[in-house]
């Protein structure tokens, strides 16, 4: 009896605890929800990196990124992607080959004019493309690929 209800215990913490951190966030969304992701309050600078699977600088950048958000727990990192939203399982399938733990939004808001200039008047469109956002709500915008030097130094600047 006791043996059996242990078990049971067990797989009841190993479906609470253990799966969820193994879950990758990934949602998709239009341009009013990245909206309200870049207005919410947070004692974090938030990170916003636009990117895509087909973006090779993109990819490239990906794992500074991910690594500064493990080193600092100041910093809170979503990747936003501007891939088809019609074929959302090549985010996910490249998600789970890259090992991408960060919320991953799949941004499906074709009228690409109507809301770029939103995010950032001095952006071009171009990606990668990545939006800071300070716990007082001030931001910080960079168009391009960065190193993880060049990432290490924006953030240190913003803080």
């Amino acid at each position: 009896m006791k043996v059996s209800f242990l078990v049971s215990y067990f797989l009841l913490a190993l479906l609470a605890f253990g799966f969820q951190s193994d879950k990758r966030e990934f949602k998709i969304i239009d341009y009013p929800q990245f909206e309200s992701l870049t207005k919410e309050k947070s004692e974090k600078i938030r990170i916003f990196n636009f990117w895509a699977t087909w973006c090779a600088p993109c990819v490239k950048e990906m794992p500074y990124f991910q690594k500064v958000q493990e080193e600092d727990t100041s910093l809170k990192l979503y990747f936003i992607s501007m891939d088809d939203g019609r074929k959302p399982e090549r985010v996910t399938s490249f998600m789970e080959k890259r090992n991408i733990n960060s919320p991953v939004y799949l941004l499906n808001d074709v009228d690409y004019n109507k809301w770029i200039d939103k995010v950032d008047p001095s952006w071009s469109g171009a990606i990668p493309a990545t939006l800071f956002i300070k716990p007082d709500g001030s931001k910080f915008f960079h168009e391009g690929e960065v190193d993880e030097k060049e990432l290490k130094t924006m953030i240190s600047q913003l803080k």
